[in-house]
């Protein structure tokens, strides 16, 4: 989105994402109430960026996206009376919040800026080498 002119529907960036326009629009409608990005309705309509790039960190974008869980492990409390959960638990929860922490740290320092000058690097490298 970030190198287009114009604004993108939620079927255009759901095949992008791979992924379900409904997803899409639920996703955005999130991004748009952080005032990240916004939409125009009608036949040239869809999504656009509002925010600047360069002071978007991604963890803005988590923030604004409800900070979903950030590490795929963690502490369950599947049987919470189990005495050896429980000891386990207490063992690693210190582990997975210093986790968490340096994780947030590093989502702050990078900017969708970042992202996206990344991207169009990657992007000029891969049409190059599909390139006949």
């Amino acid at each position: 989105m970030a190198e287009r002119t114009e604004p993108m529907t939620s079927d255009e960036l759901a095949l992008c994402l791979g992924t379900n326009p409904v997803v899409v629009r639920r996703t955005m409608g999130l991004l748009r109430e952080a005032g990240l990005v916004a939409s125009t309705r009608g036949h040239s309509g869809g999504w656009h960026i509002t925010a600047d790039l360069s002071k978007v960190s991604l963890r803005q974008l988590h923030e604004a996206l409800g900070e979903p869980t950030l590490l795929a492990t963690g502490n369950r409390q599947e049987n919470p009376a189990c005495l050896v959960e429980q000891a386990v638990n207490s063992a690693l929860n210190d582990a997975y919040n210093e986790a968490e922490a340096l994780l947030l740290e590093r989502l702050a320092s990078v900017s969708l800026a970042d992202l996206a000058a990344d991207f169009s690097r990657r992007h000029k490298q891969h049409l190059k080498k599909a390139a006949p």
